[in-house]
């Protein structure tokens, strides 16, 4: 079974993430969110294709795939090894036009 890794930016992501959620309506909505990523996430290890491909749903040649959970896309590869997160972007962020 592979195992999940975040990149750099992925992990800050989340990590903001947590933050904004916890000043905004408090820890334990924060926690309970995060989790059900976070489950969503390692989910991907029993069935990493679930995420529908990048290239297939916006015409962009990629290898990428994505989950949409609690209302954040969460972009990942599978390698040989390991289920890469790559980032995560809240819906209302136009992650088209990120680097």
């Amino acid at each position: 079974m592979k195992k999940i890794k975040y990149t750099p930016d992925a992990a800050d992501k989340l990590r903001a993430l947590k933050k904004a959620i916890s000043q905004e309506y408090g820890a334990e909505s924060a926690k309970k969110i995060v989790k059900t990523i976070t489950d969503a996430i390692r989910g991907l290890c029993e069935y990493e294709e679930r995420g529908p491909e990048v290239s297939k749903m916006f015409e962009v040649v990629t290898d990428y795939r994505y989950l949409f959970v609690s209302q954040n896309y969460v972009f990942y590869r599978i390698e040989d090894e390991y289920i890469r997160i790559i980032n995560l972007y809240h819906e209302k962020e136009d992650f088209m036009w990120q680097k």
